[in-house]
């Protein structure tokens, strides 16, 4: 059930919190200074959002200052958008953006990357900065975001609390003659009413397109006895739901029930070793040698689970810990992952059951409990 009130949004004082664990990341990193561009890392940290385009805005962080990097036409809107405060340096249209850049930065400094950086703001600073000074700040910005503080695990709570209300009035509206395009509208418009924010994506399957993780373009009509696969989520606060059920509305063949079954035992044994301290890829290992005792896969082959056992959430729908295989990442509290371990039988049905974890001090916590039932898509 959505509570009647919503979360705050993430504060500046956490905001300054979070470059304050940067500058230290970045010095045992060797870092003198950080570029981010216009990604969710520069409102992880900052708090401004922009969209990216052929223009550089982003922000420059050293060990004591902060500067936003804009077309100087921009300045007065960036003036009026929520961030922390920083100086802004503007470059003018037939200026170099990364000339401005490597002057902040200095002489023989070293400078981290925003790893979601475009390669056209790559290729024109290593023409104005020595490739050697450039360095990844993926793992500087990765190892952060991962770990989830309270307030964003309350905003990711509403989130879900949305999509599965969503989920459960999708179910309902179901009907034979109905079209996965009128379902998709559904969902964003429900998602929208519920809370403010329409569908990040939206996927709604029917019978052998379920086999396809990631559904068809043709818009599909459903008929009486179809599997049903819906995979959904919302945004609200900068952070992101996701949830996926698969159920029949119908008494269901034997097949599916089994393969059901299978697919839910998979994701409880993902949970079951989601252990402080375990890697990441500890839980795929789970996952797959459950799929394996019941004569599917092994490994990614069909039928049987065909990608990793799920992926990190957070601002970004998909983002770090992934769960698969050679992430020798340990789990620790306050990261957020999916659990979803999808079965597919080829051109025949998939089952997805997807619901998202995160790590509290002692081990995992559901966001949201999953299936109970191949008819019985909600607990």
């Amino acid at each position: 059930m959505i509570s009647d009130s919503r979360p705050a949004p993430i504060s500046k004082d956490e905001h300054a919190d979070r470059i304050a664990r940067l500058r230290t990341a970045m010095q045992a990193a060797g870092a003198d200074a950080i570029l981010l561009g216009s990604t969710t890392s520069l409102s992880y940290f900052t708090g401004l959002i922009w969209h990216a385009s052929e223009r550089l805005v982003g922000a420059l962080i050293t060990a004591d200052s902060l500067s936003y990097i804009a077309p100087a036409f921009e300045v007065s809107k960036i003036e009026t958008l929520e961030r922390i405060d920083g100086d802004i340096a503007a470059w003018e249209e037939h200026e170099n953006a990364a000339a401005l850049v490597a002057r902040l930065l200095g002489r023989e400094k070293t400078l981290a990357l925003d790893d979601a950086l475009p390669f056209f703001v790559y290729s024109a600073l290593a023409r104005q900065i020595a490739p050697e000074r450039l360095i990844d700040g993926g793992p500087l910005i990765s190892a952060l975001r991962a770990v989830k503080s309270p307030a964003e695990i309350a905003l990711m709570q509403y989130a879900m609390d949305a999509t599965l209300e969503v989920h459960k009035r999708v179910h309902a509206l179901i009907e034979p003659g109905i079209r996965a395009s009128d379902v998709v509208q559904f969902i964003d418009e429900t998602h929208r009413a519920l809370c403010g924010s329409g569908s990040t994506f939206a996927i709604c399957s029917f019978g052998a397109a379920t086999s396809l993780p990631h559904g068809v373009d043709d818009d599909q009509t459903y008929a009486e006895g179809d599997i049903i696969l819906v995979d959904t989520g919302t945004i609200v606060g900068g952070y992101q739901s996701d949830m996926t059920r698969t159920y029949v509305k119908a008494e269901p063949a034997a097949e599916f029930a089994r393969i059901w079954a299978i697919e839910r035992e998979a994701q409880q044994a993902v949970f079951d070793a989601a252990k402080p301290g375990v890697a990441a890829e500890t839980l795929d290992d789970a996952a797959r040698r459950v799929i394996a005792a019941h004569g599917l896969g092994p490994d990614y082959q069909l039928p049987g689970l065909p990608h990793r056992a799920g992926h990190g959430l957070g601002m970004d729908i998909h983002e770090t810990p992934f769960i698969v295989r050679g992430n020798t990442t340990p789990l620790v509290s306050g990261m957020c992952f999916s659990n979803e371990p999808m079965i597919v039988v080829p051109d025949r049905f998939g089952v997805r059951l997807e619901d998202i974890i995160h790590m509290g001090e002692s081990g995992p916590v559901w966001f949201t409990k999953p299936g109970k039932s191949p008819t019985e898509p909600f607990a």
